[in-house]
């Protein structure tokens, strides 16, 4: 058992993330297709693409900033409010940034996704692109707000481990 269990974690450590019965290598950028030539800084991480664009706002009155992510064509990430209480949420958490207050951000809704093994099981899921809105406040000025996505993806087969996005938000108040 011991042996078994060592071949296991040295399986999962070197060759990839195992799913449903085989090994699942992350997806390759160049596959990323229209969504990464829009913006070169993109960040790739496993499942998800997120495109830092410099958000304005109005110096000292209420703005939204959009957060736009991509999830990978053939994958999917339960929303931010999942079905069932197993299924890890789609969440956006940020730390306190000076000059900066922020609201909670807000969440598209999901799609209504099932399988064709579970029919009667509807699921709620972001795929393709999706916006997370961020309500702020900001002094005049460039300011900063760093954070991380936490998402679980999955495909018609197999949920990876979950995954956590560094988001960097770039904000000028004028």
């Amino acid at each position: 058992m011991r042996r078994w269990l060592a071949v296991a974690l040295a399986v999962l450590t070197v060759g990839g993330v195992f799913g449903a019965g085989r090994f699942v290598q992350p997806v390759a950028a160049q596959q990323m297709g229209d969504f990464d030539s829009q913006e070169t800084h993109a960040k790739v991480k496993d499942f998800i693409v997120y495109a830092p664009e410099q958000q304005t706002a109005v110096a000292g009155k209420r703005s939204v900033l959009e957060l736009n992510f991509r999830v990978l064509d053939g994958l999917h990430v339960n929303s931010h409010t999942p079905t069932s209480e197993l299924l890890i949420a789609t969440t956006l958490t940020l730390d306190a940034a000076p000059g900066i207050k922020m609201e909670q951000p807000v969440y598209p809704a999901g799609a209504t996704y099932s399988f064709s093994f579970a029919p009667n099981e509807k699921l709620d899921v972001y795929s393709g692109g999706f916006t997370v809105k961020l309500p702020v406040v900001a002094q005049a000025g460039d300011r900063t707000i760093q954070g991380k996505l936490r998402y679980q993806a999955c495909d018609r087969a197999a949920c990876y481990p979950p995954k956590t996005l560094p988001v960097q938000v770039a904000i000028a108040a004028r």
